[in-house]
């Protein structure tokens, strides 16, 4: 358990937003703002975070290949590989360290689903909610910290700074448009639990805004200890 923990339940952080919106290093640097204030974390990704899902994650992401044009993955499909590595992630690593009183923070989680393959790719999202409780068992993030700015400026950063693009990065600027798109308006029918923060300022400003956050979330824990379990559904 955290040293600040109790004996209570963790809690569930996700980091969400489009590619090139700084996420995987802001994820980084609050866990390490975490650490120096005395709470235990863990930091982990999706799709990922076992060896399995990590398995599934390459076939997910993988870069294009003769196969991979040959046999190009459906968006059902896509949907369904995501939930098989979220559901061996929740089970294997996000639900025991929650119960031991761990922070957790995830590098995408449902709303990367809901915006990627709901709003992206035009699945059904109520269908794609169904799905996410049968794998989670209805474990929904208690704070999600939205990294926001125009497709086309992350998708620059992206070709600017990799080496090799993954499957999504080469997709359509009209489908990262989408896929803000859905971020914000799952932003705007949940905004106390879905922050957004705006990722084209400076990373330092960016990790402030973020970390003001995270410790007002931390400071009503303190006084309201009933607001401790993760495990709600949206």
């Amino acid at each position: 358990m955290g040293a600040k923990g109790g004996g209570r339940r963790g809690l569930l952080i996700t980091v969400e937003g489009v590619e090139g919106s700084g996420k995987t290093t802001q994820c980084a640097r609050l866990a390490k703002r975490l650490r120096e204030a005395g709470h235990r974390v863990l930091e982990t990704r999706e799709p990922g975070g076992t060896p399995l899902a990590e398995r599934i994650r390459s076939l997910f992401l993988g870069t294009a290949t003769d196969t991979d044009r040959a046999e190009p993955i459906t968006p059902e499909c896509e949907a369904l590989l995501v939930f098989a590595c979220r559901s061996q992630h929740v089970s294997q690593v996000i639900e025991p360290a929650i119960r031991q009183g761990v922070i957790v923070l995830c590098d995408r989680f449902l709303d990367s689903t809901l915006a990627y393959q709901g709003y992206g790719r035009s699945l059904d999202v109520k269908t794609l909610r169904t799905l996410n409780r049968f794998a989670t068992n209805g474990l929904s993030p208690t704070l999600t910290l939205l990294f926001d700015l125009p497709a086309q400026t992350g998708l620059a950063r992206r070709r600017r700074n990799d080496l090799e693009l993954n499957r999504l990065d080469r997709e359509t600027k009209r489908f990262h448009e989408r896929v803000r798109r859905g971020f914000l308006a799952l932003a705007a029918k949940e905004p106390r639990r879905i922050k957004v923060l705006d990722a084209r300022a400076d990373l330092d400003q960016v990790e402030a805004a973020a970390w003001t956050l995270v410790q007002r979330l931390l400071a009503r824990r303190q006084t309201n200890p009933s607001q401790q379990d993760a495990r709600k559904f949206r």
